[in-house]
């Protein structure tokens, strides 16, 4: 068996991989129901997106309980700290960020530090689900240039 498939059998490690495959497919449908105007679904769709914080907490109890590499557990604290950054501005404090130049501009920043930080852990785990995890990134980004075409 190779290191790579070694390091995708525990089963904390493939928590990670999904999650972050949901984290950007979820992501993707907020830009495309965004664009038709369909903010229920958004809604909705965001409180599945913040329960993710559940599944990467249970992957940061791990990687730090297996002593994993530094770099992959900084990462995981970048991701949940974005997803506890999404739940404090969007469901509990209810501001309006977008709309707030310097605010929105921290939410885009912690956002792409969790993107990437999904993306270099999804690397260092398994390099085949990397691709497949980077992907799903490129989808989103597809999503988002769609939202803003005419």
């Amino acid at each position: 068996m190779s290191g790579d498939q070694n390091k995708i059998d525990a089963v904390h490690v493939k928590v990670f991989l999904a999650s972050s495959l949901v984290f950007n497919l979820l992501v993707s449908t907020v830009y495309i129901y965004t664009k038709f105007d369909n903010m229920e679904l958004v809604k909705n769709i965001g409180f599945i997106f913040g329960s993710l914080i559940l599944p990467f907490g249970y992957t940061l109890y791990r990687f730090i309980k297996n002593n994993d590499e530094q770099k992959v557990i900084i990462s995981n604290v970048i991701i949940i700290l974005y997803l506890f950054l999404e739940l404090l501005l969007d469901k509990i404090l209810l501001i309006p960020f977008r709309e707030i130049l310097w605010l929105h501009i921290l939410y885009i920043i912690v956002f792409y530090a969790a993107e990437f930080s999904i993306i270099g852990v999804s690397f260092n785990k398994n390099r085949k689900m990397g691709f497949v995890v980077l992907f799903s990134f490129m989808i989103l980004l597809g999503c988002l240039i769609y939202l803003y075409l005419g």
